[in-house]
């Protein structure tokens, strides 16, 4: 496909990376110049220099034959009119990142009148995506699938875990029937298992479970799971302001303690039920007077990766918290697995996701579509397909006699609401919902699981 990104900052750059590791031809638009050449020293795109919402300059990105444009700049206004310019100009899907809370709360009136056929908020989606790992308190990651029927659970194996030495064959019976194992992170590599696999301790593994066995399953492999009922968040930006919406909503307790003056009266004025605290989050005598060492959940949502990172590995000494960090710039993925920072939220990958979801989607016409899609990391993915009726390769075929490529692995089937953990001898059926994990990335179609595929 052929699609122009408006904007060059964080989102902007690492969408222009996937999209180019998925094959697609990327022209870049941005007013600042030494952006532009930075990122086209690193990245095989076009690049024009310019106002993105200029219909001469979408004209020179090559807009007549453009399937998509996204504009993710920091301005909502340019993004829309960007959006607007390309709808009427050039006839191609359109994404807009929208972040301002008035003209997300009229999302739906915009996206009728511009024609945008998506629009996109990291700071609602990053809190979106924390909110829900604080109603698991257990898990380090949580994606879900089936509508809400499945959960993909990430975990981190502790000493004495019943996980410690299991073997993969023996997880169904001497754990959960219907739990599927579906990658294990070890020393910076992800393994996508085979039955003979063992687990180890200090393994990150993921792990599919029908909500229904989710309370089981933790207690059988010994986790303690309590309620969170109070949340201290360090930094109140836009993640931090609509979390606090989102948790204050299901009756939690929140305080977000915040360095400007300004700011906190804007969140003192907008959250009645949050307790809004003028301070800096790395005064430890601030912490510990707002009882740090009591809270159930820590979330570190400054605008400095660093000062995130040490303000969690700070509540990991001082509390039994639940850590949940934003992590946006810093790439080092493998040293900050290694630090006990609890999970890590970055906004800029969560708005990836949906859009090379979004792409993949309008590109497949194979019979099947991509409902769902979550980068467990870099190398690997757990894509949702609904299966229709075109599909004969797989469709009526028992698993154990589908030719599966390597590195790919069938987690789940969703038929008609029924959750099934796939045997050998299951078979998928038209209209069922499959769940992938696969390091192959870049599936368009569930097809493409099948050997020459």
């Amino acid at each position: 496909m052929n699609i122009v990104i408006v904007g060059c900052g964080k989102v902007g750059s690492v969408l222009a990376e996937q999209l180019v590791k998925e094959k697609h031809e990327v022209t870049a638009i941005d007013s600042n110049a030494f952006k532009m050449e930075r990122l086209q020293e690193k990245l095989d795109i076009q690049g024009v220099v310019g106002n993105g919402s200029s219909y001469q300059v979408q004209l020179s990105a090559g807009l007549k034959r453009a399937d998509l444009l996204i504009a993710v700049t920091s301005k909502d206004e340019i993004n829309l009119l960007s959006c607007l310019i390309a709808r009427k100009g050039g006839r191609c899907h359109t994404i807009a990142r929208v972040r301002d809370y008035d003209y997300y709360n009229e999302i739906d009136i915009i996206k009728e009148e511009l024609g945008l056929s998506m629009f996109v908020n990291p700071e609602r989606e990053a809190a979106h995506e924390i909110a829900r790992l604080i109603q698991v308190p257990s898990a380090l990651e949580l994606d879900v699938f089936a509508k809400g029927r499945v959960n993909m659970v990430g975990i981190k194996v502790a000493d004495r875990s019943l996980l410690d030495g299991i073997r993969l064959l023996d997880v169904r019976t001497k754990v959960n029937p219907n739990v599927l194992v579906c990658t294990i992170e070890r020393n910076g590599e992800t393994i996508i298992p085979k039955g003979q696999d063992f687990i180890r301790v200090g393994d990150n593994v993921s792990f599919i479970v029908p909500i229904s066995e989710m309370t089981m399953f933790f207690q059988r492999i010994g986790v303690v799971s309590k309620p969170i009922k109070n949340v201290m968040i360090a930094g109140g930006g836009s993640v931090a302001y609509y979390l606090a919406e989102m948790l204050s909503q299901a009756k939690i307790s929140v305080k977000i303690i915040e360095t400007d003056k300004k700011r906190c009266e804007y969140l003192a004025e907008k959250l009645d039920d949050v307790k809004i605290i003028y301070g800096d989050a790395t005064n430890q005598d601030l912490l510990h007077e707002e009882e740090i060492d009591k809270t159930d959940a820590f979330v570190s949502l400054t605008d400095m990766d660093e000062e995130n990172i040490m303000l969690s590995l700070y509540a990991n000494e001082v509390s039994d918290a639940k850590l949940i960090t934003k992590i946006n710039k810093i790439t080092f993925n493998n040293v900050i697995k290694n630090l006990s920072i609890g999970s890590v939220i970055s906004p800029k990958n969560i708005i990836a996701e949906r859009i090379i979801r979004y792409v993949r989607t309008i590109q497949n016409s194979r019979g099947s579509n991509i409902e769902t899609l979550y980068r467990i990391n870099e190398q690997t993915e757990a894509i949702e397909f609904k299966v229709k009726d075109t599909q004969k390769d797989i469709i009526d075929i028992p698993i154990m006699e589908l030719k599966i490529k390597e590195g790919v692995l069938i987690c789940a089937i969703n038929r008609k609401g029924k959750i099934i953990t796939p045997g050998g001898k299951d078979t998928i059926q038209a209209g069922d919902n499959v769940i992938v994990v696969t390091n192959c990335t870049g599936l368009e179609d569930i097809g493409q699981i099948i050997k020459n595929a």
